[in-house]
């Protein structure tokens, strides 16, 4: 069993959690997951790791509510326990080399680009940070970014905090200002990787995206997570969960994406009645 020893409500629904999982923290690398499970019963779920503490032991999880599961993971609270905590999974985020780069993240995406910054800044990289949300309300760790960068810029969509625009408005102002970047590490909602990439692609410049949103069970048998790049078919939790996003057939992955969210919404419906009874 694993512990939870921190919980924290970042947004109506997006919460923090911290987990007692010393041996997953000892290994923990930017860009890599865990596969988690509520209670014996539970389903089993792919989460990016967004923060490890290899000397407290502890991992931390960033999740939004979405589904039955983040809604039953949701009512737990510190004290108590997961029945699975398994990993770290994945091929971590490679950044050894990099002196430039431009971070963005999307939404709750965002807590899986903030190790990727932390890293960076710590390597001694020049980090450029931009972050974006629908609205003020549901920002989600400005102050976390701002420490790991020389620049952060805050983007929502209807201008209610930070500057009114899309992340791609701020990146290629960045790029068309002279900045150099050696690379780009985009994470967020598909539609938007794909336009930061259409973006970059016209700049020439490498650009890395995390198909994380499209995992389902974490080790390739569901075939869930299958995606074409470059033209051949790979699964985004055992091949990645980053790749090239100049290759990634976005349009196919954001298609496939779509045939989930009716049973999604069924099943956090009837999660919703079960837990009021």
């Amino acid at each position: 069993m694993y512990k939870i020893v921190g919980k924290q409500p970042l947004n109506p629904t997006v919460t923090r959690m911290v987990i007692d999982a010393p041996r997953v923290a000892k290994k923990a690398q930017p860009g890599m997951f865990i596969i988690l499970r509520v209670d014996e019963d539970g389903e089993r779920i792919p989460l990016t790791i967004a923060d490890y503490d290899a000397q407290a032991g502890t991992v931390t999880i960033i999740f939004q509510i979405v589904g039955a599961t983040t809604l039953r993971l949701n009512t737990l609270n510190v004290g108590d326990s997961l029945h699975d905590f398994v990993g770290p999974l994945g091929r971590p985020t490679e950044l050894d080399g990099l002196k430039k780069v431009a971070v963005i993240g999307g939404g709750v995406g965002c807590a899986i680009a903030l190790p990727t910054a932390k890293k960076l800044h710590e390597l001694g990289a020049t980090v450029h940070s931009v972050i974006g949300f629908r609205n003020k309300d549901l920002v989600i760790l400005e102050d976390e970014f701002r420490a790991a960068s020389e620049t952060c810029v805050l983007m929502t969509d209807d201008g209610s905090i930070g500057r009114k625009g899309l992340v791609t408005d701020a990146l290629e102002q960045l790029i068309e200002s002279g900045n150099k970047y050696d690379e780009v590490i985009a994470i967020g909602p598909l539609v938007m990787m794909k336009f930061v990439c259409k973006l970059t692609e016209k700049y020439g410049i490498k650009t890395v995206v995390s198909m994380n949103p499209i995992m389902i069970d974490g080790t390739g048998m569901c075939g869930g997570c299958r995606l074409t790049v470059g033209g051949e078919m790979k699964f985004a939790c055992v091949d990645g969960p980053d790749f090239d996003g100049h290759k990634v057939d976005f349009d196919e992955a954001i298609e496939r994406g779509r045939m989930y969210a009716e049973f999604e919404r069924h099943a956090y419906e009837k999660e919703c009645n079960l837990l009021k009874n």
